[in-house]
Formats: C-alpha cells, sequence, structure tokens
C-alpha cells in the first residue's frame, strides 16, 4: 500500500480540510498531520480504496476511508482521541 499521492489527496479534501480545523493537529505537508512531535494521520492508496493511519494511542490503526461514511466514522475517532486527551 503506497502512500497517497496528491490526485488521491485530492478524492478526501474534504476529510483534510476538517482535519486542518481541528485543534491540536499540525498539517507538516498535504495529508500528514502532527500532534506534538509524532506523527498522528497519514493516508495511503490501494486497489481496495484511500486508508487512513491514525495514532489512536501508541499504534497507528487503519481506517478505510473512501466514501463519506467512512471518513465520517473515522473523523469521529480522531475528534474522540483529541478530545481525550487533553
Amino acid at each position: 500500500m503506497k502512500h497517497a499521492d496528491p490526485a488521491a489527496l485530492d478524492s478526501i479534501e474534504p476529510m483534510l480540510a476538517a482535519l486542518r480545523a481541528l485543534p491540536g493537529l499540525k498539517e507538516k505537508k498535504r495529508g500528514t498531520f502532527y500532534r506534538g512531535p509524532k506523527a498522528f494521520i497519514h493516508f495511503h492508496e490501494d486497489p481496495a480504496g484511500m486508508f487512513a493511519d491514525v495514532r489512536l494511542v501508541d499504534d497507528f490503526e487503519r481506517f478505510r476511508v473512501t466514501t463519506k461514511r467512512e471518513q465520517d466514522a473515522c473523523l469521529r475517532r480522531v475528534r474522540t482521541t483529541l478530545g481525550g486527551s487533553g
């Protein structure tokens, strides 16, 4: 599974915009967000769709984010994680 290229990231731009609006995240390069000094979320593309790797605790957990419903579910988990730590 390869890291998402610019065209793939275009397909999830509304999700990226929502992530940019969240306090505590910094987009170091398009589609790669950090929380403090650690990578927090980045994206992969695959023939099976788009996927987000999210550091919910210590390790990354993979979420399928091809559809709006999948993106919304992933964003809910991200918001819960960010809200639960501070």
